[in-house]
């Protein structure tokens, strides 16, 4: 999925200097983003408070929106690069095309990981035959240095592994929790696990100290260690815990994102990551001029423009504002 804020800035992330490496409560807002023509978006990373969470460097939840009779989700080829995009739903479907030729539509609790690299571009739209409900997240891994130009590829999962208990269901997304590990490809320490928990429901999830972790709230009514989140917010929890308390007043959906602190700094702007503004502007002028990044064919529409460049110079600012 494409950033399309047209005003979008540049930023420095990553570096261990503002990890908080402590348990903490921090209730995230999101900011409300157009993405298309009729899907709103609640972006949750990078936040005024917090730019990452591991190497989870983006943080989108939209839905339920009732999408019958409209065209649903519609992003145009856009490119991605220094990052992997894993796009998960609750309700709907999003099919995917790429400039590697890749055509996969994506459904509820299928993994669609999508690895830029050095450079891959792509497109997701509602199929024009669609269910009536579209609610999912879309959410960025940043790369590490010695894997950012690996080949761009793409991993499609039907089919993952999950965490049972009393109440509750943890399906692997990325990553591994309490010994079991998903399928999708990671380039770092990392976790991302999709929660189910039904009304009523008490449990204590396991997690590694070493981690720095954030809930994000899909649905129904939860606490997480004793604080309510609601649909669309998240909780940034900090490091050094080795489990996490969670109860449910209804069912609820959440997803658990954690990951070893991201050690580099790196530059994130519109679709692309990067280490320098001079490599920011090379990508943003390799997509402008139609190279480097492919061809995305099939999607009924004209590919996305690059916004311009802020004026300003790269500022470092560190994981958190």
């Amino acid at each position: 999925m494409s950033n399309l804020d047209r005003q979008a800035a540049l930023s420095v992330c990553g570096g261990r200097g503002f990890v908080v490496a402590e348990p903490v409560r921090e209730l995230l807002t999101p900011r409300h983003v157009r993405l298309g023509e009729s899907t709103e978006v609640r972006r949750l990373l990078p936040n005024l408070g917090r730019r990452m969470v591991g190497a989870w460097a983006f943080v989108d939840h939209y839905g339920p929106d009732d999408i019958a009779g409209e065209p649903g989700m519609q992003v145009p080829p856009h490119p991605h690069m220094g990052l992997q995009t894993v796009s998960w739903l609750h309700d709907g479907e999003v099919l995917h095309r790429d400039s590697l030729g890749s055509l996969r539509t994506i459904r509820p609790r299928e993994l669609g990981l999508m690895t830029s690299g050095r450079a891959i571009s792509h497109s997701e739209e509602s199929p024009r035959s669609h269910t009536r409900l579209l609610h999912g997240a879309q959410l960025w891994v940043a790369l590490p240095d010695a894997h950012r130009h690996v080949e761009p590829h793409f991993q499609h999962h039907t089919d993952l592994p999950a965490v049972s208990a009393p109440g509750l269901t943890a399906t692997l997304i990325l990553g591994e929790l309490d010994g079991t590990a998903s399928p999708g490809t990671a380039y770092t320490p990392i976790v991302g696990a999709d929660i189910a928990l039904t009304a009523g429901a008490e449990a204590r999830l396991p997690l590694e100290p070493d981690f720095e972790y954030a809930v994000l709230s899909m649905s129904g009514r939860a606490d997480v260690d004793g604080v309510p989140v609601l649909p669309g917010s998240m909780l940034y929890l900090g490091c050094g815990r080795t489990e996490l308390p969670l109860r449910a007043d209804t069912d609820a959906g959440l997803m658990l994102l954690g990951g070893e602190p991201f050690e580099e700094e790196i530059v994130m702007w519109w679709n692309f990551i990067g280490r320098s503004q001079e490599e920011i502007e090379e990508a943003r002028r390799g997509w402008m001029e139609s190279s480097r990044f492919g061809e995305v064919k099939g999607y009924d529409g004209d590919r996305l423009p690059a916004p311009e460049l802020p004026p300003v110079a790269l500022k470092p600012r560190g994981r958190v504002r």
